[in-house]
């Protein structure tokens, strides 16, 4: 089975981080958000992944050509236009079009069992199934309409009157028969694609109970680094057989003076914190530089950018 990756949104909402960085490529815990997703196809024994780019793509093809990621075949689609979700989906008919795929977020943390969502499609009977995670946030968030396992409305969009505590975990197992619903335009995949499965192959649900966190959002990213890591952290040895990155405080490329302090911090790549610094419940992200004497508490720090949360 192949996969399907999305991967080519601006990240306008981790912006500033995203001007000058590809949200695939921003790291959580150390490793670039984009192999948490990369690590679940590896572990479920996904052939091929293909990943749409759009945003920054000489830095992902950089990336890639340097990264090997053993058994878990990488095909980069380049949009020079953005399509959106639907529209960039469409655009790989081709190379997925031969059976069933995984179609997987890249900015989600998940410890999903992705071949458990494989067999609750195959017995479904439907041209799809979405995995679902149960959340008090659901209505904030964007609540999913269900009825008897079957997947029927989003945010009561259609009018159904359907309400329940799921959300979308932005991932899912799609037959071929999808494409068929989709445009080749710029589109999303939710009023196109999951609503034409609606009305007619059917469109199943699956629902994880586990590991789930989206890190689109400043808010959620810092929480996911420092306040929520712990069942990341513990992710580590699974994602290290599977793809050899692992999550981690604080990078073995990292230059932390003896006389700095660092407390509940993630330090990433060429960090350097000089003598009598001091670092408190913050993310540096690769590059940053904290200063003799400085200190720095509750904040994001990249190179020329410091947010304050």
């Amino acid at each position: 089975m192949n996969a399907f990756v999305l991967a080519a949104g601006f990240g306008t909402r981790l912006q500033p981080i995203t001007d000058a960085t590809p949200k695939p490529l921003v790291p959580v815990l150390n490793v670039p958000s984009l192999c948490y997703s990369l690590f679940l196809l590896a572990e479920a024994g996904i052939r091929k992944a293909i990943i749409n780019i759009h945003h920054h793509t000489d830095q992902l093809r950089d990336f890639f050509d340097r990264r090997d990621f053993g058994n878990l075949e990488i095909v980069l689609s380049e949009e020079r236009d953005i399509l959106g979700t639907g529209g960039g989906l469409k655009k790989c008919e081709a190379l997925l079009d031969d059976g069933d795929f995984v179609l997987i977020n890249s900015d989600i943390i998940s410890d999903m069992n992705l071949r458990a969502l494989i067999e609750t499609h195959r017995r479904s009977g439907c041209g799809g199934t979405l995995a679902l995670h149960e959340t008090p946030l659901a209505a904030r968030i964007g609540h999913v309409g269900v009825r008897d396992g079957r997947v029927l409305d989003f945010r009561n969009q259609r009018g159904t009157g359907l309400s329940s505590p799921f959300i979308y975990t932005g991932t899912a197992v799609l037959s071929p028969a999808i494409f068929r619903h989709l445009k080749t335009e710029f589109s999303g995949i939710v009023e196109t694609g999951f609503y034409g499965l609606v009305d007619n192959e059917g469109l199943a649900s699956f629902e994880h109970c586990g590991v789930w966190q989206d890190i689109g959002t400043l808010p959620n990213f810092y929480r996911a680094n420092l306040d929520d890591n712990l069942r990341i952290l513990q992710l580590a040895e699974r994602m290290k057989r599977a793809i050899g990155l692992f999550p981690r405080m604080v990078s073995d490329e990292a230059s932390i003076s003896a006389d700095a302090r660092v407390e509940n911090s993630v330090i990433g790549a060429n960090c350097s914190i000089a003598a009598g610094a001091a670092v408190e419940h913050s993310v540096l992200l690769p590059g940053a530089t904290v200063e003799s004497a400085e200190v720095v508490r509750n904040a994001i720090v990249a190179p020329g950018i410091r947010i304050s949360l």
